[in-house]
């Protein structure tokens, strides 16, 4: 019997091959596929509210012989979960690894603050728009993340492995792959309309693994991911890059939500229509 399939997608800025750890540990129960880069497809443009995003993941699932999980990081999660929601025949399940669901009074900020033009004031794009992005040679770039308290928290190999497919050649020794200004659009135009997709019941089974000490949920707070995920909703010790910091935590905790969500889903939960095979 062949394995379920899985869709990753990843956090914004970090290419799918920094979460090699923890496709590692998922590889066992699952046959894994994931799209190296989101945003950078000129045929699918970052724009407000992300739609453009969601269209590339679409397109992806698409090609695919049988719908599989949806598993994603942060802006992966929500991508994952707004494409599901588009198009529920394409997947059997989502789980979100700490992708924060803003809704309500914060989504009505949020959408001023944008049409104010002041996005890059309230969002982490405020760093991003200016984070360093070439050094002399690999080693060079090593030291300056180390040195920073979040990239210590990884896993051990973790920060390899985002240098691995975080870097390419430039002039001047190496640089991030993942562009920084696409980056801080995805900052910049995080959706509003939340509220629109809460409104209907979810039309796939659906869960949420909280970073007990993400800044990120707690500036967003998880009453909507509540209303979302109902029961679905576990937490596990760490900050909002715990899939970095506990792969093989992640991966258990991810196995068994799936596990939970497949026997809640109807029998043909994730059967592809032939037309689109």
């Amino acid at each position: 019997m062949s394995k379920p399939l899985l869709h990753f997608s990843h956090g914004n800025s970090y290419p799918a091959g920094t979460y090699s750890r923890l496709f590692q540990a998922l590889a066992p129960h699952y046959e894994l596929r994931a799209h190296d880069m989101v945003g950078h497809d000129p045929r699918f443009p970052v724009g407000d509210g992300w739609q453009g995003l969601v269209d590339e993941l679409i397109h992806q699932l698409e090609g695919y012989e049988r719908a599989p999980v949806l598993v994603g990081h942060s802006l992966g999660g929500m991508l994952s979960m707004m494409a599901a929601k588009q198009r529920p025949d394409l997947a059997r399940a989502v789980v979100m690894l700490d992708s924060p669901v803003v809704a309500g009074w914060r989504a009505l900020a949020w959408k001023f603050i944008k049409r104010r033009g002041m996005g890059s004031r309230f969002s982490p794009a405020r760093f991003s728009e200016r984070r360093r992005n070439v050094w002399p040679d690999r080693a060079s770039a090593y030291q300056h993340f180390i040195a920073k308290p979040m990239f210590q928290a990884w896993a051990p190999g973790a920060l390899d492995d985002y240098l691995e497919h975080g870097l390419k050649p430039h002039p001047e020794g190496v640089q991030l792959r993942f562009d920084r200004s696409v980056e801080t659009r995805i900052y910049n135009t995080l959706p509003h309309h939340m509220g629109a997709i809460l409104r209907e019941p979810y039309p796939l089974p659906i869960g949420f693994i909280a970073g007990s000490h993400s800044e990120e949920l707690r500036q967003a707070g998880l009453d909507a991911t509540r209303r979302l995920v109902g029961q679905h909703l576990v937490t596990i010790e760490g900050g909002h890059l715990y899939p970095l910091e506990k792969p093989e935590e992640t991966a258990r905790l991810t196995h068994a939500m799936i596990e939970r969500l497949l026997r809640s889903a109807p029998a043909d939960i994730g059967k592809v229509p032939a037309a689109s095979v």
